[in-house]
């Protein structure tokens, strides 16, 4: 088709969009439907579950000239109208004195609908285009970035419905769907969305924007086998403990018990779930994981004399979830093999290949063997009661996983059925066919560009935190960052992340690097199971894991992957009763640094103040506004929460959780002078609440139902601390009683007027 017949196309369709004057019609633009009220100057654009409604305005000089603007450059406000002259394919912007001066137009455009303002021909003037719309979405949508910007620094991590400057999508998990503008942003109101845009009818970079659907957004990028993830077996990142990162393949069910036992006083109550055991498997009392017994459910009788399913029922005896480690690609078990030699794998010679999983290598294109892997994950899940399974080995990393091996030309050669496109998925499927539908997957070393993603809940982003018998180090610690990183884009929505074990003990980690991994396996909502020998950790070492539970529910806000270690961690929390960032600056060197970070980075106006609460170092650093800037120690993180500063007594920070409020404040309110707060407690495990009192107030008195509370000042009488204790736990309510001076009375009552 000649490009003349498609643009008279496009304007032929365009045109139908505003036919007659005063009259509201609609056209399809892009896929769009397009229409104008001139009445009302509302535009609304709709596209499946999409629809943007709102108002245009415009502002423009009130004088103009045929060169432009005249002398007097004073603006006012113009009207947005049907087109005046027989072209009904855009609208004109009409001055003070009822002339046109310039439009605004409506093209398809990358399977979306553009919007375009600009000049009528010969004038030149300065003008802003306004667009205010309410936006109705999906119901599981949230405002992200899906537009990376070069040179960024820093990690978006949201809980609620947090929206900032730059959003400028909304993502549906259920419907892998983006809807998306290339200008302007969205921010959460209410139960919808607003989008908001101004446009410069002068400025070719701000002139114009595009709205389109973008379904498959993950699956048609970085996920071929994407399925929205099943919150009914994990509707949180799972929490827990495991033996591996300490014990290695030494812990038995005495060690896991005693483990346990310390576990359910200390950590259950915070939030901790799951029990993990690891190297149950006979002739695994060493490594390598290729002579352990991986697919027939022998268990090592010298560690677990008592078997898997008595210790499963002593783990839920104490409160938790058992779970257990499998890595059943392979097996080391000679006799096993030669029973079942035609489930495996030969090279030309006959010679049995091996693998990180065994020294015998499952072909799973053979029928029998597959039903074999249901029935062992069957019998572990229904029969010993194992609710949790960590499955390792999968095909995120080492060549030598089955997942890499089975694509080798020279493999694929030697399977029973040659021609199947994928045996690594068989084994899959039946994993979780035979565990079924109401257990936890976790994929170890699984990878959102593999067949995980259909079936599994977690995944493992990246290598062991520690290498076997040796101790946690700092290295260890940046490769985990780094992982959690570069791979946070699909947490929540492909899968739960799991970046291995925080392990904070003193013997390996100084306490700056123990503030750093607690920052970068909980921060971000991801897996948290501690993995240190439990009863030995100093008592802050203990708070620290505390601190960590339960997980705050997070999603990210940048759908893209990020490389590198970002000096920069921003959580962004919203609740019902207010929101807030905490945000982590990390120094990855060896030396101290000055760590900063704009609001223009976490998506703040530049003229916002907030209050700052250094959370590790207990220390109150008063309000600021446009950039935060701290020192930071070699090898150490700042913890800062920022509160929109309120010009009132309002909860600054809580020492229950690194949120500073996300898992335990329930809600805040203040009127007449009294601020009263809602607090998830722990039964018998006190908690502090701090209050910022600005200038012009003082306390009364404070008052509790269901705990006892003790108040005190600090920070020379700017910060009330209450420390919060309850036997029964649940929520207290808190009321605290404030007055304010005469004088700010008076400041107040003149504001008023």
């Amino acid at each position: 088709m000649e490009l003349k017949t498609v643009v008279l196309l496009a304007a032929s369709a365009i045109s139908a969009a505003f036919p007659g004057p005063r009259q509201a019609a609609a056209a399809e633009v892009g896929g769009w439907k397009v229409s104008f009220d001139e009445q009302s100057s509302s535009l609304k654009l709709e596209c499946g579950e999409a629809r943007i409604e709102g108002r245009l305005s415009f502002t423009g000089p009130q004088k103009v000239t045929g060169g432009g603007v005249g002398a007097d450059d004073r603006t006012a406000a113009w009207r947005v109208c049907k087109a005046r002259d027989g072209v009904d394919s855009r609208l004109a912007l009409v001055d003070v004195k009822d002339n046109v001066h310039g439009y605004i137009s409506f093209q398809a455009s990358g399977g979306g609908v553009s919007m375009l303002v600009y000049h009528r021909t010969a004038f030149a003037y300065h003008g802003e285009l306004r667009f205010d719309a309410e936006v109705k979405y999906r119901p599981d949508a949230f405002s992200c970035s899906v537009t990376p910007r070069k040179g960024d620094r820093v990690l978006s991590i949201r809980s609620g419905r947090a929206s900032l400057v730059g959003d400028d999508a909304l993502f549906s998990p259920g419907a892998d769907e983006v809807l998306r503008a290339t200008h302007g942003g969205f921010v959460a109101d209410g139960d919808g969305w607003r989008y908001s845009a101004a446009f410069r009818i002068d400025d070719p970079a701000e002139d114009s924007a595009v709205f389109a659907i973008e379904g498959d957004y993950y699956k048609s990028r970085w996920v071929p086998n994407f399925r929205p993830l099943d919150r009914r077996r994990a509707p949180h990142a799972p929490t827990g403990w495991l033996s591996w990162n300490t014990y290695f393949d030494q812990a038995g069910s005495k060690e896991n018990l005693d483990e346990a036992r310390f576990a359910a006083k200390w950590f259950k109550p915070f939030g901790m779930e799951i029990w993990n055991i690891e190297s149950w498997q006979d002739n695994s009392p060493k490594l390598p994981v290729s002579n352990f017994h991986n697919m027939n459910l022998e268990t090592y009788a010298a560690q677990f004399p008592e078997g898997m399913k008595w210790l499963a029922d002593e783990i839920r005896k104490l409160g938790f979830k058992p779970g257990l480690w499998m890595a059943p690609f392979g097996t080391g078990n000679a006799n096993f093999y030669k029973e079942h030699v035609d489930w495996f794998l030969h090279d030309a010679n006959g010679k049995p290949i091996s693998c990180w999983n065994g020294k015998f290598t499952l072909d799973p294109t053979v029928p029998a063997a597959r039903e074999h892997l249901k029935r062992i994950f069957d019998k572990a899940s229904h029969d010993w009661g194992y609710e949790f399974f960590k499955i390792d080995g999968m095909s995120g990393r080492g060549p030598g996983y089955c997942a890499h091996l089975y694509e080798r030309p020279d493999i694929r050669a030697r399977f029973a059925d040659p021609q199947c496109p994928n045996p690594f998925e068989l084994c899959v499927r039946a994993f979780r066919e035979g565990i079924g539908d109401d257990r936890i997957f976790l994929a170890c070393q699984g990878h959102f560009t593999g067949a995980e993603a259909a079936y599994a809940d977690c995944s493992r982003t990246g290598a062991d935190i520690v290498h076997p018998n040796e101790p946690v180090k700092w290295n260890n610690l940046l490769l985990q960052s780094r992982c959690t990183v570069n791979q946070f884009f699909v947490h929540s929505i492909v899968f739960w992340s799991d970046p291995d074990c925080m392990l904070v003990n003193q013997a390996a980690l100084e306490r700056g690097q123990a503030e750093v991994e607690t920052a970068i396996v909980a921060l971000p909502g991801q897996q948290t199971f501690a993995g240190d020998h439990l009863a030995e950790l100093a008592p802050d070492r203990v708070r620290l894991i505390q601190q960590a539970l339960p997980v705050v529910p997070t999603h990210p806000g940048k759908l893209y992957p990020q490389f590198g270690h970002l000096p920069v961690w921003d959580l962004a929390v919203s609740r019902p009763f207010g929101s807030w960032h905490v945000v982590a600056l990390f120094n990855w060197t060896d030396s101290e640094a000055d760590v900063a970070c704009d609001w223009s980075e976490i998506g703040e106006s530049e003229g916002r103040r907030f209050i700052a609460w250094d959370f590790w170092r207990g220390e109150m650093l008063g309000e600021i506004s446009g950039r935060l800037e701290l020192a930071v120690p070699p090898r150490s993180v700042r913890l800062v929460s920022l509160r929109p500063a309120l010009g009132r007594p309002q909860v600054l920070t809580s020492d229950r959780h690194i949120t500073q409020g996300g898992v335990e404040l329930e809600d805040e309110s203040w009127s007449g002078g009294v601020l009263t707060v809602k607090v998830a407690a722990v039964a018998g495990f006190p908690q502090t609440l701090r209050v910022a009192v600005p200038e012009g107030f003082a306390f009364s008195r404070v008052s509790a139902d269901g705990a006892s509370v003790e108040p005190s000042m600090e920070a020379s009488g700017r910060v009330l601390a209450l420390a919060v204790s309850s036997g029964a736990g649940g929520t207290v309510s808190l009321s605290a009683e404030f007055s304010e001076s005469p004088a700010r009375q008076s400041d107040s009552g003149a504001a008023n007027k």
